[in-house]
């Protein structure tokens, strides 16, 4: 499988994967989700080709999350294994709410609008990631919490709304 205009090319065999860095688990990964440990790798300086593939991988799974909600949008989503699940406007929200998050983590605030609004949110997201390419986010926050690269931020929000559209195709009746 190729992934269109993100140079990406399916391995067929477990045997085209190159392992290169293992990282400790905590409790995060117990769930499923990625633990706050980024890779090495994600540390590395972000040139402008860079940062226009991570546009690129950003706005492929923004679009995967617009496609499954509107394929779901008017049906039932199938409730989970105890009777629970939140409703397609609550997982959108969720995605939502989660970036407000990771922005702070590269020191930016989106305004209340955007809070509400996939398409501001987005802008905001892009315009905290071209601050983290310019070098313009600090390595710790006011108290000394330490910032996220723009590599690993846009690992983050990748995640966490793919993760999020293929619950919605999950549940859809």
């Amino acid at each position: 499988m190729v992934v269109k205009g993100l140079g990406f090319e399916a391995p067929t065999a477990i045997e085209q994967l190159e392992i290169r860095e293992r990282l400790q688990g905590d409790a995060s990964t117990d769930m499923g989700s990625l633990s706050g440990n980024a890779p090495t790798y994600d540390s590395k300086p972000l040139d402008q080709q860079d940062q226009e593939q991570l546009i690129r991988i950003l706005e492929a799974c923004w679009q995967a999350l617009d496609r499954a909600a509107r394929t779901a949008h008017g049906k039932e989503l199938r409730k989970g294994a105890r009777g629970g699940g939140r409703k397609l406007d609550d997982i959108v929200q969720h995605v939502l709410d989660g970036e407000g998050g990771y922005l702070r983590r590269l020191e930016y605030k989106r305004d209340k609008q955007a809070e509400k609004d996939a398409r501001l949110s987005r802008k905001a997201m892009l315009e905290a990631l071209a601050a983290s390419a310019r070098g313009e986010v600090p390595e710790e926050g006011p108290r000394g919490g330490k910032r996220w690269t723009g590599r690993y931020f846009v690992r983050r929000e990748a995640w966490h709304v793919l993760d999020h559209a293929w619950e919605i195709e999950d549940r859809m009746e």
